[in-house]
């Protein structure tokens, strides 16, 4: 039992972790099949691990339903929409029919109830979250712009310049505009032409940076998988 729980998964995912770092830098029609037949796999896989997370979905608020846990009515309002969206599903077709263009040249729109209920109700409850985390990416902004430190005050300033720079009343505000160049044929007011430095320049100096920290975690992240280093994905804490 030992083997099939800890060995196991380390030495599948060692050989195929190797396998496909080798079939990257081999161009040929095997490696290409390889890939193909190993990607077929990883989708059939996926299937059963989206069936399993249902399955813990499901169980999870059922109990919080059968202990009356605090909260549990929006366990219940999960069950519900689950299965209405799976039954709607299920029972009639997902794509809409083709519209329809009546005598006066009106077009009307059937919806099947999957797609109703999608961009009736998923998508507005959606929209909404996202505008509530707009508040709250607003008040976290507003935190980490206190100019208590120099760092904080060269983001304040800088975010202020950009915020200025994306709306026509940083025009109305600075209306100077820079001499036009042969890097910007177009003239420009001071804000926009600033803005635009500051994000082709600096800014994307630190994005690129940001990208290639992250490339290099992943690279080693890969390889702690690859050795058994990392074993967080068999469940454990180790």
């Amino acid at each position: 039992m030992t083997i099939l729980r800890k060995h196991l998964p380390i030495a599948v995912a060692f050989v195929f972790g190797v396998a496909m770092f080798f079939q990257f830098f081999i161009p040929s029609q095997q490696s290409s099949k390889f890939l193909e037949e190993v990607t077929n796999w990883v989708r059939i896989i996926a299937g059963f691990a989206i069936l399993l997370g249902i399955y813990s979905l499901l169980n999870y608020h059922y109990h919080k339903i059968r202990r009356k846990v605090p909260g549990w009515g929006f366990s219940v309002v999960t069950y519900v929409g689950f299965f209405v969206m799976m039954l709607s599903g299920f029972i009639w077709p997902i794509q809409n029919p083709p519209p329809v263009t009546t005598a006066v040249g009106d077009t009307i729109q059937e919806y099947y109830p999957f797609m109703w209920i999608y961009e009736n109700m998923f998508v507005p409850m959606q929209a909404t979250m996202f505008s509530i985390l707009a508040f709250y990416i607003a008040s976290a902004a507003y935190r980490a712009f206190r100019a208590r430190t120099r760092e904080a005050t060269v983001l304040l300033i800088t975010a202020i310049i950009v915020m200025l720079g994306r709306v026509p009343l940083g025009a109305l505000l600075i209306p100077w505009e820079p001499f036009n160049t042969e890097a910007h044929p177009q003239v420009q007011p001071f804000l926009a032409w600033f803005t635009e430095w500051i994000l082709n320049n600096p800014s994307m100096a630190a994005q690129r940076g940001i990208m290639i920290g992250i490339g290099l975690g992943m690279i080693a992240t890969s390889l702690r998988i690859i050795f058994g280093i990392e074993r967080t994905y068999m469940g454990g804490g180790d």
